[in-house]
């Protein structure tokens, strides 16, 4: 059987800071630095959540929403996201089935037999 395959994403917004960076720098830096397969960082237009505050982008103030795609093995997810704990800010954080089907980054994860 092949490794497990996932995709986790993490919400949050361009305003949430840890110490002076912000809080989607922070942790696709982390993720270069443990070494998972990769990580993409999206901005929408507009979102919300658990809060009843709509996230969007206005002329004087960047309040956008922010979605972080990391691809890997689920157990290096996991503990990726156990290392977050104390990073304010961080919402949602889904973790989903990924299966690859081609590119350059093939090489980088083994496919799973799932």
């Amino acid at each position: 059987m092949g490794k497990s395959i996932k995709l986790l994403r993490i919400y949050t917004d361009e305003a949430a800071y840890m110490g002076d960076r912000n809080v989607y720098e922070y942790i696709a830096s982390l993720a270069r630095e443990k070494q998972l397969a990769g990580v993409t960082v999206l901005e929408a237009l507009i979102g919300f959540g658990h809060s009843p505050r709509l996230h969007r982008g206005h002329v004087l103030e960047s309040r956008r929403a922010i979605v972080i795609e990391i691809v890997d093995e689920e157990a290096k997810l996991r503990d990726f996201v156990a290392a977050l704990d104390d990073v304010p800010d961080v919402g949602l954080m889904t973790l989903e089935k990924v299966e690859i089907l081609g590119g350059k980054a093939e090489q980088a994860i083994p496919k799973t037999d799932e």
